[in-house]
């Protein structure tokens, strides 16, 4: 934008006014500080003659819904057929509620902007559709170590929408007590995905660092810790009695 506004001797002041900005806004999204808005790049794209070039850039203004460690495995959950996973801490992004995934995207260090906020909540709620809408449907299977469930910011409305989710014929969710842990299940959590295609991929998520690996050696390691974990978990049928349980606590 400022090469084309510098080339068609169009000041810093001049876009401004035609765009109704202060000049220091129109400086900011210039130095990528900021993200043009669409009818910054209309405006600009009159005044500096681009012919179109500029405000053809407003299909690239939408900002990206996940982190950057994420956008692989987003990519291909949605190719998946099947989905494995455990989860040690938290209650995965598929079955959260809204005020579940807002209590832990708020309170992330460095803190996000209120906009990328919203953004990461609407885009977690939109993943859910992959849990009901794909023909044939993807089947789930969910293991939730109990400490998830003891976590402050599980409320009787999350507690619900893990029932609510495990009375779909295509996923099934267990839980892993306190009694049952094996040393595996504390080396925190991991999801198994197999594509269209039947490729499998591994992926692991750590505080700082995430791993999305299609090296059979590993996909082979995950998969036989998530069978032993599984195996030591409740039934589906006790698990839904387990959550039901806290529900009434």
């Amino acid at each position: 934008m400022k090469r084309w506004r510098t080339k068609a001797n169009v000041s810093r002041e001049e876009l401004a006014e035609a765009a109704n900005h202060s000049p220091d806004t129109i400086k900011s999204m210039e130095q990528g500080v900021r993200m043009p808005t669409p009818r910054v790049l209309d405006v600009a794209d009159e005044l500096c003659g681009a012919e179109g070039l500029l405000s053809s850039a407003k299909d690239y203004l939408q900002r990206e819904k996940y982190p950057a460690r994420a956008q692989d495995f987003m990519l291909r959950e949605r190719e998946a057929i099947s989905r494995w996973s455990y989860e040690v801490a938290l209650v995965p992004g598929l079955l959260q509620t809204r005020g579940y995934a807002r209590a832990l995207i708020e309170n992330r260090l460095p803190p996000l902007d209120e906009d990328t906020v919203e953004e990461r909540i609407a885009a977690r709620m939109e993943r859910h559709a992959i849990l009901t809408d794909r023909k044939p449907p993807v089947a789930f299977s969910f293991v939730l170590y109990e400490a998830v469930l003891c976590t402050p910011q599980v409320d009787v409305e999350q507690l619900h929408r893990l029932l609510e989710a495990a009375r779909l014929r295509n996923v099934m969710l267990q839980v892993l007590p306190f009694e049952r842990v094996i040393s595996d299940a504390l080396m925190g959590p991991m999801v198994l995905l197999e594509t269209r295609d039947h490729e499998r991929f591994a992926f692991t998520e750590g505080p700082f660092v995430s791993e999305l690996s299609a090296d059979p050696s590993i996909v082979s390691r995950v998969s036989e810790r998530l069978g032993m974990i599984r195996a030591q978990a409740l039934s589906p049928a006790e698990s839904a009695r387990f959550i039901e349980r806290m529900v009434d606590e």
